[in-house]
């Protein structure tokens, strides 16, 4: 296969949209709070069409104007893996929701946010056979050791989860986050974290359907080149996402909650929509932010969660789900967000030395054959 047109690369400049990426990942849950006398399914669903379906189309047939014809072209195991991997992922992330329930926005997020960015980042040049391109060069190597800090700034911040729990009383948990177990949390975390990384494979699997999108008429710009593939494996989330969401619609009797009297039907279709808008923004920077990453785009991953990680738990300090903790469980929080931030700035620093050095190393794919 031939390798994708090059684009200009700057690493600093996708670091930096990777990191955009991270904070939507981080604030996609908040306008869910303004949602009114509706059951989770029902907000659910909405956020999931918007996120999964409307929100991406939209963009891919503005900015990709032959994505019609480069999936028709485009290979089929190719596409089903894509999609396929875009379902497993669905599976996971319809329990994130439970996850954040549980163990609060900062909490939740790091370690389901951490546990996604390892398996992301490390398994899709596994499962190409490149394992060899993780290491042996100075930018190899430096993005190696950026992923393992952010995985060391994850232990400390579930460290001080943990500590968190052992310090203040249930009533105190509970004021930040209402159905606040860290037992129940983690279990959820764990499968949810693994789950959802399969969408860093997808969406990292698709370079015969990018290369397509580049040299099929009228081609697609380098930094857009990734919509086609978004399209496909979010089609793959939705399917997962819907169906269960009306499933449950069906079965908890709340189909009627999308035109349920006494509930404001704008607003809860508004921050529903809204949050799924937000959502998709962050898989949105990881495509556009890619290119500009050039050799090294396969880190992106990494960078997109540890970014979702230091956000979201920022912003859990804001809401106040760390309040009334010890000196010990801030300063293991505190170190956790500094390591992270560590990482973020390795990466930058990996991109940055994969343009000075020769031979630049080979472009990661992770298409699996089916």
């Amino acid at each position: 296969m031939n390798e994708l047109a090059p684009a200009t690369t700057n690493p600093a400049l996708g670091v930096t949209i990777f990191a955009l990426g991270g904070l939507a990942g981080a604030v996609f849950y908040l306008p869910f709070k303004k949602v009114r006398n509706w059951a989770w399914e029902s907000y659910w669903f909405i956020y999931a069409v918007f996120g999964l379906v409307i929100v991406p189309w939209i963009l891919a047939l503005t900015t990709s104007p032959n994505v019609f014809a480069v999936l028709k072209a485009s290979p089929g195991n190719t596409l089903l893996y894509c999609f396929l991997c875009g379902a497993a992922w669905g599976v996971g992330g319809l329990t994130w929701g439970l996850m954040i329930r549980y163990l609060g926005v900062g909490l939740g997020l790091a370690i389901g946010c951490g546990l996604c960015a390892a398996a992301g980042t490390l398994v899709p040049p596994i499962i190409a056979g490149k394992i060899g391109s993780l290491y042996g060069t100075p930018s190899a190597n430096v993005s190696l050791v950026g992923v393992f800090v952010s995985l060391l700034g994850i232990i400390f911040v579930g460290m001080a989860g943990m500590s968190k729990e052992n310090e203040l009383p249930e009533a105190e948990k509970k004021k930040a986050v209402a159905e606040y177990n860290f037992k129940r949390g983690i279990t959820v975390a764990i499968f949810s974290g693994l789950m959802s990384s399969a969408m860093s494979f997808g969406l990292q699997g698709g370079a015969t359907i990018e290369q397509l999108a580049q040299t099929t008429a009228p081609a697609t710009s380098a930094t857009w080149r990734g919509m086609p593939v978004l399209v496909v494996v979010l089609l793959g989330g939705f399917l997962v996402n819907g169906v269960w969401c009306l499933y449950l619609n069906a079965r908890n009797k709340t189909t009627g909650d999308y035109l349920k009297a006494g509930a404001p039907i704008a607003g809860n279709f508004l921050f529903a929509g809204l949050a799924g808008a937000i959502w998709c923004s962050q898989f949105i920077a990881f495509k556009t932010g890619e290119p500009a990453m050039g050799k090294m785009a396969y880190i992106g991953w990494a960078v997109l969660m540890a970014s979702a990680i230091l956000f979201s738990t920022l912003l859990g300090i804001f809401l106040g789900e760390w309040r009334g903790t010890s000196s010990k469980t801030r300063s293991l929080l505190a170190l956790g967000l500094v390591l992270l931030l560590g990482s973020t700035v390795l990466a930058a620093y990996s991109g940055k030395l994969s343009q000075k050095q020769a031979p630049a190393l080979p472009a990661v794919e992770t298409t699996a054959a089916l």
